[in-house]
């Protein structure tokens, strides 16, 4: 007696005999449960598995993925948001750019506007500090008056009561005043730096040149901090994406779900400390990128985990990964 599957194949034979007369697609899938199946027709409930379609030859002419499940679907409207916030990032990147190419025109300029903007933030201070000794000055005044009263056993009216407090609130408000001012000027003197060192590199060759490396680099910073690394070349494309599928292995603690060409993700989030990997190959007009995911579960616990230094690491880190593996491999 025929086994089940030659009885299938031999079915899926006869069928092919007929095919050219009916001119019916022939289908092969597999179920969840390892069964092969041939037919002209895929049922409704069969629908979602992965299927080929043969010719009368029994050659696979056409390949059908199997259907989205949700979390792909999910996993779509993501990565549409990280193309947005990319353009985002990009736009960003080259205005801030433009901005501090047409405001400076050399090292000298920006020296001098960061001087200039030093010594505008230390005269501030200088007032704060002065508002503070004022300030010091009339509660220590105010105090005397009301342990003299208290020595000569005279209550203290309400007015000064209440002078002194205020006097107590407003030296609290000044001293809050002058650390978010120290925190300022840090924070000024810091941007002034960083914009130097990118007036630096975008001037290293020529300033008629800087415009076109804004645009290259404002690419690489989008491509850094939302996990995304872009192909040179097809061979590059397929090398980096075999690189991608070690990188998912190695930070998410989730098991492989779906390993496809173009797509590689891995199971839904079970725990609150649990961090599911993705990677999806997006086409444009001019390239392929190939786009990290990074899903937690839906919890108070996981989204603060998503939104932590630690996911931003790895999300940081995927760019720079793939890179460096290139490199080895060459």
């Amino acid at each position: 007696m025929l086994s089940a599957d030659l009885k299938k194949i031999s079915i899926f034979l006869l069928l092919c005999l007929f095919a050219p007369l009916n001119q019916a697609k022939m289908y092969r899938w597999v179920d969840e449960h390892g069964r092969v199946f041939f037919s002209d027709k895929v049922p409704q409930d069969q629908s979602q598995h992965k299927r080929d379609a043969l010719n009368e030859n029994a050659r696979v002419v056409e390949t059908v993925e199997k259907a989205k499940t949700k979390e792909q679907f999910a996993l779509e409207k993501r990565l549409q948001r990280l193309r947005r916030e990319q353009e985002k990032i990009i736009e960003k990147q080259k205005s801030n750019d433009k901005v501090l190419l047409s405001t400076f025109r050399n090292l000298d300029d920006m020296q001098m506007a960061l001087k200039g903007k030093m010594q505008a933030m230390r005269a501030q201070r200088k007032v704060m500090d002065g508002n503070l000794l004022r300030l010091n000055q009339q509660l220590q005044g105010r105090q005397k008056k009301a342990a003299a009263l208290e020595r000569s056993g005279r209550p203290l009216s309400k007015k000064l009561k209440d002078e002194i407090a205020s006097t107590r609130q407003q030296i609290q408000i000044t001293q809050q005043e002058i650390k978010r001012h120290l925190l300022k000027t840090e924070q000024v003197r810091r941007e002034f730096e960083e914009d130097i060192e990118r007036f630096k590199y975008l001037t290293q060759s020529s300033k008629s040149n800087a415009f076109q490396l804004s645009n290259m680099t404002a690419s690489n910073k989008a491509a850094t901090e939302l996990g995304l690394f872009f192909c040179s070349d097809q061979q590059q494309c397929e090398q980096a994406w075999n690189i991608a599928r070690e990188f998912l292995a190695l930070h998410s603690t989730t098991p492989p779900d779906t390993d496809n060409k173009k797509l590689i993700m891995h199971s839904t989030p079970f725990l609150d400390n649990d961090i599911s990997l993705s990677v999806s190959k997006q086409e444009t007009k001019t390239q392929q990128q190939i786009f990290l995911d990074i899903r937690c579960r839906a919890s108070t616990i996981g989204n603060e985990l998503c939104a932590s230094r630690k996911v931003g690491n790895i999300r940081r880190s995927f760019n720079q990964f793939i890179t460096e593996r290139l490199n080895e491999n060459k």
